[in-house]
């Protein structure tokens, strides 16, 4: 057990150091939250519309688009140096390689996560009275879900011919349970409302993300090795 958790956290340990020595794909998605955060400054009619009512919408929506543009070149740099092919070859089980690839996305995307927040609340100054401990384990929940089935499907995208133009017509089906029950509750937790109103949205936001983690873990070796 010590050494799959080991082979995990280093797959994930070399995607951190690479990204962290280019910011390749934290430069795009930081990029695509600024400007969808200015966008939304410049469109939203504060008069009509109070940007407290709309924040969880707008929030997972820049989540999710903006995390696509980073998760679709998970598997790019293996791809094109042809170290895929000798990753393959190698004794490493496959789904320990998936694994630490979701662990590494989910640092990323966590990281973009916080740039979200600070960038809505900087132009919208909306006011948060829920729970924040609430609010990180639904973040959290929900960003493992749709990490994990970006990681998955981004393996099947790159190694397809439409390259990463394929991966949101594959993931999007899937991600609306993510989106419905994450914008539900963070939208609650905006509002001030009890914890007990969200305790459903959360359970089934970490019964997803759970569940996609587990099912992608075991269909990837399928998937990598067409």
């Amino acid at each position: 057990m010590r050494a799959y958790v080991a082979l995990v956290w280093t797959i994930a340990r070399k995607d951190l150091l690479l990204e962290f020595r280019t910011y390749e794909r934290l430069t795009a998605m930081g990029a695509f939250v600024v400007l969808i955060g200015v966008l939304f400054n410049f469109s939203i009619d504060t008069a009509v519309v109070q940007p407290q009512a709309i924040a969880a919408a707008l929030i997972w929506m820049t989540i999710i688009f903006g995390g696509m543009l980073g998760m679709g070149r998970t598997f790019s740099l293996e791809e094109q140096d042809g170290a895929l092919t000798g990753i393959l070859q190698s004794p490493l089980p496959l789904d320990a390689l998936y694994l630490g690839k979701v662990l590494a996305n989910f640092v990323l995307m966590s990281v973009m996560v916080v740039l979200v927040f600070i960038v809505f609340l900087a132009f919208f100054k909306l006011r948060f009275s829920g729970s924040v401990v609430t609010l990180v384990g639904v973040l959290a929940f929900g960003v493992l879900g749709f990490v994990a089935l970006t990681t998955f499907f981004s393996a099947m995208a790159t190694r397809s011919s439409m390259g990463e133009s394929l991966l949101p017509v594959l993931v999007f089906p899937l991600l609306v349970p993510v989106l419905r029950f994450g914008a539900t509750a963070t939208d609650r937790l905006f509002a001030g409302r009890p914890v007990a109103e969200v305790s459903g949205d959360l359970r089934m936001l970490a019964a997803f993300a759970i569940i996609f983690t587990v099912a992608c873990a075991w269909l990837f070796r399928f998937v990598i090795e067409e």
